[in-house]
């Protein structure tokens, strides 16, 4: 298999994700998931998705579509297309799966593959993250991990923005 079929076949619909996650349960596997913009992947975001990568043997990440990303960040963003972003976090190691949503938050998403553990920033009360009541019910937990200090994407468009001006 070439390494962008490997890539490729990370990037699921709701309907290639169902066979994956029966896979993932009938192995026993501990199924972790996360969510996200993912706009321009920086050591944050690997930071952040290793360290969520090592609280399971599945990392399910939930991308936000375009126009989604646009709904809560606006105009001008994303900066790279929902098939770009899927792609980059289908390309580490320790990301299995990437699925997009386009919904306000991955609440449906969180249903469907009821993780095992639930991850957001620390930036989040735990009790706030969407998605905290589906794994806590069904027995799961839920996790922070905090953002690596000097790192985001508004703060890297920002200074790419400076430096053309500077020029």
């Amino acid at each position: 298999m070439k390494k962008i079929e490997v890539i490729t076949g990370k990037i699921h619909t709701y309907q290639t994700l169902k066979p994956f996650l029966n896979v993932c349960r009938f192995k026993g596997s501990k199924i972790v998931f996360t969510n996200g913009c993912f706009d321009l992947v920086h050591l944050g975001h690997i930071d952040y998705l290793a360290r969520a990568a090592d609280m399971g043997n599945i990392l399910i990440v939930g991308v936000n579509t375009d126009s989604s990303v646009s709904r809560i960040k606006g105009p001008g963003r994303p900066v790279n297309s929902e098939t770009t972003r899927s792609h980059v976090l289908a390309s580490l190691l320790f990301v299995n799966a990437v699925i997009l949503f386009d919904e306000p938050t991955p609440y449906e998403l969180i249903k469907f593959i009821e993780p095992d553990v639930l991850v957001k920033g620390a930036d989040w009360k735990k009790e706030d993250i969407v998605g905290y009541d589906i794994v806590k019910q069904n027995g799961g937990s839920v996790e922070t991990i905090e953002y690596l200090d000097g790192y985001s994407t508004t703060g890297l468009v920002q200074k790419i923005l400076s430096y053309n001006q500077v020029k």
